[in-house]
């Protein structure tokens, strides 16, 4: 027997909103996706100015970061996984971050649309994790 936790709808959709509302602050337009642990699409947003490739981007970082449970900056900056990038399904950039609260693991959250300050997908990778940070005590709440 294993318990699954999963987030609500009403948490999943505050946390991709928060992610575009703290990037949106900055000018950029961005979409940010929500996955399950499964990598399947539970909440989604994207700025009616974000380009269309963002849409598919974000998810694609949310699913990597949910399948390798890290971030897509971590896995991006190991160079003993530079092979990845030939992996079908896997994005590369930062701006994945998975979703962990309390010792549990809930998904992932992509971020794609703001140019890079430093690297690649960095700015991405912080509106990323302010969308986690507005949803923590929800989730600490709720256990």
């Amino acid at each position: 027997y294993q318990e699954l936790r999963a987030l609500s709808s009403a948490i999943a959709n505050k946390a991709v909103t928060v992610a575009e509302v703290e990037c949106a602050k900055s000018g950029y337009q961005v979409a940010v996706a929500l996955v399950d642990r499964g990598g399947n699409l539970q909440a989604f947003l994207r700025n009616p100015r974000a380009g269309s490739h963002t849409v598919e981007v974000s998810l694609a970082k949310a699913k990597t970061s949910a399948s390798f449970k890290t971030s897509t900056m971590d896995l991006m900056t190991n160079p003993r996984l530079a092979h990845l990038k030939y992996a079908p399904g896997v994005q590369l950039l930062g701006g994945g971050v998975p979703v962990e609260v309390g010792g549990h693991f809930y998904g992932a959250i992509g971020v794609s649309g703001a140019p890079a300050e430093k690297v690649a997908g960095d700015t991405d990778d912080a509106c990323a994790r302010a969308g986690i940070d507005a949803i923590r005590e929800d989730i600490e709440f709720s256990e």
